[in-house]
C-alpha cells in the first residue's frame, strides 16, 4: 500500500545575499566547488507558469485557478539581465545555457532572449551550446523562429502515447497528437539532437515505456527515462511510486536488444543504452534511450550544473531551498567584476549532494519530504 503525502502549498523563503569574498576565483574558464566538480551547465527558468498540470510537477489541486503566487512580470528577470549574468558565467566555464519554465515557450518573445544568448562566446571563443526543454505544446508555431534566432537543441517532455493516459497525466485535457506534431515541427525547422523525456511513475504510466521505445525507435530522436523525483514538497512523492531505471532497461531488452555506451560528457546525467543490430552491436541508425536515475543512482559526484531562477536567485541543487540572489546585485548596479566575484563565491563553496545522501536512507525516511523545498515549476528539471 502507497503511504500518500499530502501536498502543501510552496514555499519560497528569502534568498540569500551573495558572498562578495575577496577570495572568490577570477574568470579564468574553469571553476569547481568545495568537493572539486567544474561549473559547466547554467539552467535559466525564464517563467514560473505553465499550461500543464503534471502531478509530479504542479498538481493541480495546488497550482488551480485561484493560485496567487505566481511572479509579477516586475519580479522577472529582463532578458538583458539574464544575458549579463550569463556571460559572467561563461567567463567561469559555462559551456551550456538550458533555457527551462515551468514552460519556457510561454515568456512572451522568448526568441529574442535567445537571439541575445547566441551571441556570447567562452573565452576561447567558441558559441555556448544554447538548448531549451518544452512540454511541446507551443513548440509547432514557435520551432522555426527559436532555430532562426540561434537555438540548437531542444527536448520535449512527453510521459506517454496513449492519448488517454497523456490527458490524465497532463491534467488539462491536451492530446498528445500535437506534442507528437510540435517535435515534427522541430525536425522540419532543423533543430539537431531532439530528446524526449518521460517521466515515468509506478502505477501510473509504466505501461507506455514500451510504446515509446518503439515510437522513437530509428528516428534520430534520443528517448530518455527519468526516475519520478521529490522535486519540491507538492508533489506528494513516496518511494513506492519510483520505478527504478534498471527495471526500465530490463524491459525494454525483453524486445529490443540494448548495449551500454559511454558518457557524452563529463557530468552527463544519462546513463546510455544504444539498440543493438543483428550483429549485437551499436546500429547508429537504430538510434539509443538513455536513464536518469537521480533516485536509485545518484550521480551528485559529477554535478557540474546550476539553476538560475526566473526572478534571479541562483540554486546550486535542484534539491535545494534557498537561492542566492543575484537580482538585488543587479538592481543596485553591480559591475561585471561584482557578479563575476559573487557567483565564483557561491559555486567555490558548493557541496551539495542531495541525492546521494537521501539515496543512504531507508525507504520510509527517504519518502519523508520536507516541507521546505523549491518546486521544480519554479527554477526547472
Amino acid at each position: 500500500m502507497v503511504d500518500r503525502v499530502i501536498p502543501v502549498l510552496p514555499q519560497r523563503p528569502a534568498p540569500l545575499q551573495p558572498p562578495l569574498s575577496a577570495a572568490a576565483a577570477a574568470p579564468s574558464g574553469v571553476l569547481r566547488d568545495a568537493l572539486g566538480r567544474s561549473l559547466h551547465d547554467l539552467r535559466i527558468s525564464v517563467t514560473d507558469r505553465c499550461n500543464f498540470r503534471c502531478a509530479y510537477c504542479m498538481p493541480k489541486e495546488i497550482f488551480d485557478k485561484d493560485y496567487q503566487y505566481y511572479l509579477p512580470h516586475a519580479s522577472l528577470l529582463s532578458f538583458e539581465e539574464i544575458t549579463r549574468l550569463a556571460r559572467q558565467f561563461a567567463l567561469h566555464g559555462v559551456r551550456k545555457l538550458r533555457l527551462t519554465g515551468g514552460e519556457p515557450l510561454l515568456r512572451k518573445n522568448v526568441e529574442a532572449l535567445i537571439a541575445q544568448l547566441a551571441q556570447l562566446r567562452t573565452p576561447d571563443g567558441q558559441p555556448l551550446d544554447l538548448t531549451l526543454t518544452t512540454n511541446g505544446s507551443l513548440l509547432r508555431r514557435k520551432a522555426q523562429a527559436l532555430k532562426d534566432a540561434g537555438l540548437h537543441r531542444v527536448t520535449i517532455s512527453l510521459d506517454g502515447l496513449d492519448d488517454t493516459v497523456f490527458r490524465r497525466m497532463n491534467d488539462v485535457d491536451f492530446p498528445v497528437a500535437d506534442v507528437l506534431d510540435g517535435i515534427a515541427a522541430a525536425r522540419e525547422a532543423g533543430l539537431s539532437h531532439i530528446k524526449v523525456n518521460m517521466v515515468v511513475k509506478r502505477g501510473t504510466n509504466e505501461d507506455q515505456i514500451l510504446p515509446m521505445a518503439r515510437h522513437f525507435r530509428g528516428t534520430g530522436v534520443t528517448l530518455r527515462f527519468i526516475e519520478y523525483m521529490d522535486v519540491g514538497a507538492t508533489n506528494g512523492w513516496c518511494m513506492d511510486e519510483v520505478l527504478p531505471s534498471a527495471e526500465v532497461i530490463a524491459l525494454l531488452q525483453r524486445e529490443l536488444p540494448l548495449v551500454p555506451l559511454s558518457a557524452s560528457a563529463p557530468g552527463e546525467t544519462a546513463q546510455r543504452w544504444g539498440y543493438a543490430g543483428s550483429d549485437g552491436q551499436h546500429d547508429p541508425a537504430l538510434g539509443e534511450v538513455g536513464v536518469i536515475s537521480s533516485v536509485t543512482h545518484a550521480f551528485c559526484g559529477d554535478c557540474n550544473r546550476l539553476r538560475l531562477s526566473t526572478e534571479g536567485q541562483l540554486y546550486t541543487c535542484l534539491f535545494a531551498n534557498q537561492g542566492w540572489d543575484l537580482r538585488q546585485l543587479l538592481r543596485d548596479g553591480a559591475g561585471d567584476e561584482q557578479l563575476a566575484a559573487a557567483i565564483a563565491a557561491i559555486w567555490q563553496g558548493r557541496s551539495d549532494r542531495y541525492s546521494e545522501l537521501r539515496s543512504q536512507l531507508p525507504p520510509s525516511l527517504a519518502s519523508a519530504t520536507p516541507q521546505r523545498r523549491i518546486e521544480m515549476s519554479y527554477i526547472g528539471g
